[in-house]
């Protein structure tokens, strides 16, 4: 607690102030019918669907997989971590909004760079409309950390996706993959449902004694736990039914086309890899899933969404270390990417073609220095 007290410069306040949640996640739609609510669209979206789920890991850990450049070893190292660009992607998609700090050593020199849970960070103004301080809230207290240092040097990235209704804090995926995510589902629920009772409802008894009588309270009752006990669930499918005393079964199963679910299921499931940026055919949707389909699709994730992705993270987070590394770069090394090794060759054999540039224009174009360094 001392320690969290003397790094960030705050006295701790009780948990639970001062966590920020965009309105976006604070709102409730009650006529949509959707959840509403950071947690409860995570769960929604992630936690429990498998589509999200994949969708996430697949364009994080492929962010976090990338090889980096840059002309600071320090800065490679620190920024190349394990996990911590996978975690900070993740919660670019899921949350809009990646907070990370640097830590110092005993000489005030930053030694690693450690992320925030993004739901638990608010930002505050200073009276000019700057950003001032980060709020932490965790369950043990806020913590408040200076954007800048006294030597007005950066102490916190905020990395945040693209949001026009926002100023301060970014739009992430939940929101838009939610629909979808509940339709996919509660689809999951019905099929499951359909299973436990052999795939057809239970149908109807019909009570057509010959003196027009009708079934008293009480043996209405005791017929209705006997069934439920003997004949409904996946444990009791396919028992025969013995009937009597004017008693007739009347089936009310459902149509093959009744039943199908499918096609419900792969268009919410599109919805929600269209909602992270994955081509469907990369989380295992049916219908164009061959090799070829599947390597373009990887190109495609590479250059529309896991690139541009790791560009605005490593700019963000280059802009962080530059006021302790002057100068430092950070840049993917796109020679080492599998997925974009046929776009390379394509270049090389461009630029070795053309005969109108100086070999050192083609190295320039390359990607290469005056001394053959990337």
């Amino acid at each position: 607690m001392g320690i969290w007290s003397d790094w960030f410069g705050a006295k701790s306040a009780p948990a639970g102030e001062g966590a920020h949640l965009p309105p976006w996640l604070q709102s409730i739609d009650r006529e949509a019918g959707y959840v509403c609510g950071y947690e409860a669209r995570l769960r929604e979206v992630y936690r429990t669907n498998p589509v999200g789920l994949r969708s996430v890991r697949l364009v994080a850990g492929a962010v976090g997989g990338l090889i980096l450049f840059s002309n600071k070893e320090e800065a490679r190292a620190m920024v190349g971590a394990p996990g911590l660009l996978e975690g900070i992607a993740a919660a670019l998609l899921l949350h809009g909004n990646a907070y990370c700090r640097l830590v110092m050593n005993n000489a005030g020199t930053p030694v690693r760079i450690a992320p925030m849970r993004p739901e638990q960070v608010s930002i505050k103004l200073d009276s000019n409309g700057h950003v001032a301080t980060y709020e932490l809230t965790n369950g043990t207290g806020t913590y408040r950390i200076a954007a800048l240092d006294p030597l007005v040097r950066r102490q916190v990235a905020h990395i945040k996706a693209l949001n026009p209704e926002d100023d301060l804090y970014g739009l992430g995926c939940l929101e838009a993959a939610t629909p979808a995510a509940s339709i996919h589902n509660r689809a999951s629920l019905w099929n499951k449902a359909l299973l436990d009772n052999a795939a057809r409802p239970s149908g109807a008894l019909s009570y057509e004694p010959a003196d027009g009588a009708s079934l008293s309270a009480a043996q209405y009752e005791t017929l209705r736990s006997q069934i439920a006990d003997h004949f409904s669930g996946s444990a009791n499918a396919g028992r025969p039914l013995l009937l009597d005393g004017g008693m007739k079964w009347l089936p009310m199963a459902l149509t093959p086309a009744d039943m199908d679910f499918v096609a419900l299921k792969e268009a919410a499931a599109r919805d929600i890899a269209l909602a992270f940026g994955v081509p469907p055919v990369l989380v295992g949707l049916p219908g164009d899933s061959t090799y070829s389909n599947a390597r373009e699709a990887g190109r495609a994730l590479m250059r529309n969404t896991v690139l541009p992705m790791a560009g605005r993270i490593l700019a963000e987070l280059a802009t962080l270390l530059d006021g302790w590394m002057p100068g430092v770069q950070l840049r993917v090394d796109v020679d080492r990417i599998t997925e974009l090794a046929e776009d390379r060759a394509t270049l090389w054999s461009q630029v070795v073609a053309a005969d109108f540039l100086t070999r050192d224009e083609k190295r320039h174009q390359l990607g290469f220095d005056l001394e053959g360094k990337q």
